[in-house]
């Protein structure tokens, strides 16, 4: 079978599972006893183990099996819920999707795993050295052939019974002269496999594997074929010595339920449901209220980002020629050609708004992978630290949020190293032991802001400046004229750390200064605010997409330049006279403010005329605290420009972000704003 068409398939719905499954260890974590936890956890254990070993993916596959197997003696109760189990299981999951992650960038997904292996077995010995503590116990199971059934698996019966299936345990003995015995169990598991689905045996598949049983096994399937046809198919497989089927016909329910109710079809149960009403009005409404509503129909599909990615494209080409045919509308004046573009310009809106929708991912997908991060980090530390989420939900274009992972978890794991103090000196200082750190996302006009904040020692900012000073960072005048902001903001320099100790975690100079990249190269920024002994708030500002930006065109002598609007603070007159000098450099006067002026005819070399201006036509834009006025030779307009690459030949030009086509065919350079202002 060629399993490549479904890879991608496989890729996405292994992450889902592996993702589910550390949200629901950590919830385990916190509720040992909560075995309708542990019954999801390995639902998706045994739905990835299946689908590994249908690709072909053995390393995952007998992995995953490991972990299965551990999983099914906790939702049996023959193992306890340890923090030694959860450091092995959660290791596991991590070799899992590190597994996982190989296959998605083309490798063969195998590992060395041989260390996390010998762990599960040593705890699912644990397992059968609990199990092999109650011998008569486990014998009398045997003999009666009636295995012990936990919630998850009565209802898997009990919905098999309403569809028209069977159930059946079925027991079979090999001669005891039986050579090969595995061999045997699994040619019955093969008949028994072609006739319908086993839920259960005793023992557990690993140790019929491993021949860990005397002569009998028990098996339970859920089947429609008889089972008379079902003991004569196992009948032929050889060294089969006895078979005992039983049906299993008493069905639990839950001790909650005030009425035990058969579960068969609500056509049969029609009359004495109208009889028991007139009897027990009261409990047939608690039954009515608990009764399952109807599913809901499954209204969504999977996309690949790469079809997604060329619709937008298209729609980036329908933009062009929106702009293009606006401008011939203008130049005409054609009162039908008008009305017909106006309306076309409404559509196309209306089209564009669904289509960056769809592009939309809730930052859930990212915020996701940190509850497990800091659980780790707390850990690694020996620090007590709770992560709180605010907003999972709020929305982000998909090329941000592939972008965005990296900076969070340097700025979680600064804030969990240099922010939360231990447990004792938080104490000290009349502070509960448990630090937190709040993760929050919410919009505001048309950005996303990011906040990392922590309730813990704050910066010291007489010591950042100290080594910032000592570095050379900032010299001693400009250190003089440093709001407590800016003196913050120092710790995202270039090789700046104020660690005593270099560490795994943080401490190499390295880390925040990338985080300052980053979101500045995707047009965003970057603030700190802390107060010392109380905590500090790393904020991000986002744009929610980075395909089609608002702009301000202006114009450099015969030369177009597009200006992201997100950069601009406002546009000013500004008089030759009330330019200054200072440091060698034009400066001007805004509202109390020094702000340094820019010529971008010569930033860009842009030929031009010597001559005498009396007023400058001026763009004031920021990057976080700092500004500068960049100044043009005249103002066009507003308009929404579709950003496009200049591609890997021009990828290193300077203060240029990109380009796009204007609607008269001319094509206008993109200011990258925060590449001017240093």
């Amino acid at each position: 079978m060629d399993t490549n068409q479904y890879l991608e398939i496989f890729i996405d719905e292994s992450k889902e599972h592996l993702q589910a499954m550390s949200e629901h260890l950590l919830e385990l974590e916190k509720d040992p006893e909560n075995i309708a936890t542990v019954n999801e956890i390995f639902r998706s254990a045994h739905t990835l183990k299946g689908m590994s070993a249908t690709m072909g993916y053995e390393d995952l596959a007998n992995l995953t099996h490991k972990l299965e197997n551990v999983l099914d003696a906790i939702r049996n109760q023959q193992l306890s819920v340890s923090v030694e189990i959860m450091d092995t299981v959660f290791s596991s999951v991590d070799d899992l999707e590190a597994m996982v992650e190989d296959i998605a960038a083309g490798g063969d997904g195998k590992r060395d795993v041989a260390a996390i292996v010998e762990k599960l077995l040593v705890i699912e010995q644990g397992e059968s050295a609990a199990s092999a503590e109650a011998p008569e116990a486990l014998s009398a199971s045997q003999s009666t052939g009636t295995l012990s059934y936990d919630e998850f698996e009565w209802t898997v019966i009990n919905q098999s019974k309403e569809q028209g299936f069977t159930c059946l345990e079925i027991s079979v003995s090999l001669r005891a002269d039986c050579v090969l015995k595995a061999a045997r169990v699994f040619m019955v598991f093969e008949v028994l496999e072609k006739c319908g689905e086993v839920i259960k045996s005793f023992p557990s598949s690993d140790q019929l594997e491993e021949e860990k049983f005397d002569e009998t096994f028990t098996v339970t399937l859920i089947t429609k074929e008889p089972a008379n046809d079902i003991e004569d198919k196992i009948k032929k497989v050889s060294e089969v010595e006895q078979i005992q089927v039983t049906e299993i016909t008493a069905v639990p329910q839950p001790e909650a339920e005030p009425v035990p109710e058969p579960p068969v079809s609500t056509s049969v149960q029609m009359e004495p449901v109208q009889e028991a009403s007139k009897k027990q009005p009261v409990e047939l409404e608690k039954r009515e209220s608990k009764s399952p509503k109807p599913a809901a129909s499954n209204k969504t599909i999977r996309v690949n980002i790469e079809r997604l990615d060329i619709l937008m494209n298209l729609f980036e080409e329908l933009v062009i020629d929106r702009g293009r045919l606006e401008s011939i509308s203008a130049e005409l004046n054609h009162n039908e050609l008008n009305e017909t573009v106006e309306h076309m310009s409404r559509i196309s809106g209306d089209l564009q708004n669904i289509i960056l929708n769809m592009r939309m991912v809730p930052v859930e997908t990212v915020f996701n992978r940190f509850p497990k991060l800091v659980r780790q980090l707390s850990r690694d530390l020996g620090k007590q630290i709770n992560l709180e989420i605010i907003g999972a939900e709020t929305e982000l274009d998909r090329t941000v949020i592939d972008e965005i992972g990296d900076p969070l978890v340097h700025l979680i794991r600064n804030a969990g190293d240099h922010g939360i103090e231990m447990p004792e000196a938080r104490l000290s200082k009349s502070k509960p032991a448990e630090g937190t750190i709040k993760l929050k996302a919410y919009h505001s006009g048309n950005h996303v802001f990011i906040e990392i904040e922590d309730d813990g020692a704050g910066i010291n900012k007489d010591r950042v400046l100290q080594k910032a000073l000592d570095k050379g960072i900032v010299t001693e005048e400009q250190a003089l004229g440093m709001t407590d902001r800016q003196i913050f903001e120092l710790i995202m320099a270039s090789g700046f750390s104020t660690a005593e100790v270099i560490s795994d975690l943080s401490g190499r100079g390295v880390g925040l200064d990338v985080v300052k990249t980053t979101i500045e190269s995707l047009g965003g920024s970057i603030t700190i605010d802390s107060a010392e002994g109380a905590g500090s708030i790393f904020s991000i500002q986002l744009p929610l997409t980075l395909s089609i930006i608002s702009v301000m065109l202006v114009e450099v002598e015969q030369e177009k330049y597009a200006i992201p609007l997100s950069s601009i603070i406002e546009t000013a007159i500004v008089k030759k006279e009330d330019i200054m000098k200072a440091h060698n450099q034009q400066v001007i006067d805004f509202r109390g403010k020094v702000v340094p002026l820019l010529f971008l005819k010569d930033i860009f070399s842009v030929p031009h005329k010597e001559q005498e201006d009396r007023f400058y036509s001026v763009v004031l834009v920021r990057k976080g605290e700092k500004m500068a006025g960049l100044v043009v030779d005249s103002f066009i307009g507003q308009q929404e420009v579709v950003l496009k690459s200049l591609g890997n030949y021009l990828s290193n030009v300077f203060a240029i972000s990109g380009a796009t086509i204007l609607g008269d065919g001319q094509v206008a350079l993109i200011v990258d704003c925060n590449a001017l202002i240093k």
